[in-house]
């Protein structure tokens, strides 16, 4: 092993060098290509695998990289073979030569984009993978930018999702050379704040995380994401939607053939072709179900049981998470003097005590229609108590199947955007008395994402998304500020008009709608 002394050595010594740390990283990255070999990931001296070597006394962004040379077999690499470098990409000990037929060492040809994940996302191992899966699927559409699919159990491995969520990971264009990516890599990850991989097409994908038990479980997890689209695909069934149902041969409204490309569309009578916008994010209440729903069977069903459900699952980790979080939010409202918050007692003061106190801070906060993630999450719990016992059916508006159904058809991705919890939306829309309308749609938004008032919001909305283009969101609301707060975001937003809304203001300029058929 040579080490390169002068500056790059900083104050990295040999004994460091030798310590146990770097040489269990060398190991098992070794011992990682073996397994990636095996399963068509670093081929024919192809892909790469990185990682840090993790020492609790340094920061994270000035310790030691390990990383696998250039044109080697991968699977019989030894832990001497790897290249150590410092925090900022220097190299500070390289391989010894080998005998022919063994070619010269060289740092890893992926160096420059693995410097990107380590700078830009903290990252703590990357992996960058030939596999076989990860390239079919950039070619399944050869124009696509992003490679999206939903509710797929594996989605659970990827970093910040969920089963219900949409997985959309960036796909950049291959070049000859592999350093010739590091620019549009890096303009990826940036346009990408979610992604935790980003695919190149014909060619694989870079996976990283803060580990290396992180980087492999994702990656394991993407490359079966990509093989069961392949196969989906082969089978004529559309990955992309919640239902994985039939391809759509026609991209518009069914019984209508224009001979339509594939952009979403609606075509009317005369076959003039109107687009539809790419994404479109609803509201509930007042939009796709009435308020009266919400203020007269939903909050009080949640007022009248709150006490019962904190009674009979207090104990529970879910409960026990639900109170911690009212407890914190009733600190901050008694500090801000917040009518209605009173304080809840310690545990020591007993079990009835501090319900008692929690169910009269939970009526003052839906008295007052709090949109608070303490309240909307224990709301949420409470409801799915109600829906699971058929005590609760989910109410929209006639209009709204037709729509979600035909949307769904036109290959636009339709998501919900309300102040109450993931699972509340869920259990909604799953439980209607027009059936399961969940299968229409690809993803939900609460108020973690923050306030609907804000614009702020949006925008990690339309990051989420991963949109060209704000516009190519369409959101749906009945408030003005909302729409005003979208607006400012990039965000179409129209208003909707139904029965029981508040009054808008005049000349508010947003156009109007009565009926989803009119969209």
């Amino acid at each position: 092993m040579a080490v390169n002394g002068g500056s790059e050595m900083g104050s990295v010594s040999q004994a460091y060098l030798d310590s146990q740390a770097v040489k269990e990283a060398r190991s098992l990255i070794s011992e990682l290509c073996r397994q990636f070999y095996s399963l068509g990931w670093v081929s024919g001296t192809g892909g790469s695998i990185t990682m840090k070597v993790h020492d609790s006394s340094i920061p994270k962004p000035q310790q030691l990289i390990l990383m696998s040379p250039s044109g080697v077999q991968k699977e019989r690499m030894e832990p001497e073979d790897m290249y150590v470098l410092s925090g900022d990409g220097a190299i500070i000990s390289s391989p010894s030569p080998k005998p022919y037929p063994h070619k010269p060492p060289k740092c890893s040809d992926c160096a420059p984009l693995f410097m990107k994940a380590y700078h830009m996302r903290n990252a703590g191992a990357v992996i960058h993978s030939h596999g076989i899966e990860s390239c079919l699927a950039t070619m399944i559409d050869p124009h696509s930018k992003e490679f999206r699919i939903t509710h797929m159990e594996m989605i659970k491995g990827i970093q910040g999702h969920g089963y219900y969520d949409e997985l959309v990971i960036p796909i950049i264009e291959n070049t000859a050379y592999e350093n010739e990516l590091t620019d549009s890599l890096a303009k990826a990850i940036e346009a990408y704040p979610k992604t935790t991989a980003v695919l190149v097409r014909n060619h694989g994908i870079y996976v990283w995380g803060d580990s290396w038990i992180s980087a492999k479980t994702q990656a394991e997890c993407y490359h079966y994401l990509f093989d069961a689209a392949i196969k989906l695909h082969q089978l004529g069934f559309d990955w992309s939607t919640p239902d994985h149902g039939p391809i759509q041969s026609v991209k518009g409204v069914p019984g209508v053939d224009c001979n339509l490309s594939k952009k979403p569309r609606t075509v009317d009578s005369n076959c003039k072709v109107k687009p539809l916008p790419r994404c479109i994010v609803l509201d509930i209440e007042g939009t796709t179900t009435p308020i009266s729903f919400v203020t007269d069977v939903l909050f009080p069903y949640a007022r009248n049981n709150v006490g019962r459900h904190l009674s009979a699952t207090y104990a529970s980790a879910e409960t026990q998470d639900d109170m911690k979080l009212l407890r914190s939010q009733v600190e901050d409202d008694l500090k801000q003097g917040v009518i209605g918050a009173v304080p809840i007692p310690s545990e020591d003061a007993g079990k009835e005590e501090v319900i008692a106190a929690l169910v009269a801070n939970v009526e003052a906060m839906i008295k007052a229609d709090r949109k608070i993630t303490a309240l909307k999450q224990l709301q949420g719990h409470i409801w799915r108590t109600g829906f699971e016992n058929n005590e609760l059916k989910g109410i929209v508006f006639d209009d709204v199947p037709e729509a979600l159904e035909k949307w769904h058809a036109s290959g636009v991705k339709v998501y919900i955007y309300s102040s109450g919890s993931r699972l509340a939306q869920r259990l909604l829309f799953g439980n209607t008395k027009v059936g399961d309308l969940r299968k229409y749609l690809s993803g939900y938004f609460d108020t973690a994402v923050g306030n609907k008032r804000e614009k702020h919001s949006y925008v990690e909305i339309t990051e989420t998304l991963g949109v060209d283009k704000p516009s190519e969101i369409l959101f749906l609301t009945d408030i003005y500020q909302e729409a005003i707060a979208a607006k400012a975001a990039g965000l179409e937003a129209i208003i909707s008009i139904r029965p029981g809304n508040g009054p808008l203001p005049e000349n508010h300029g947003f156009k109007t709608i009565n009926s989803f058929s009119e969209i």
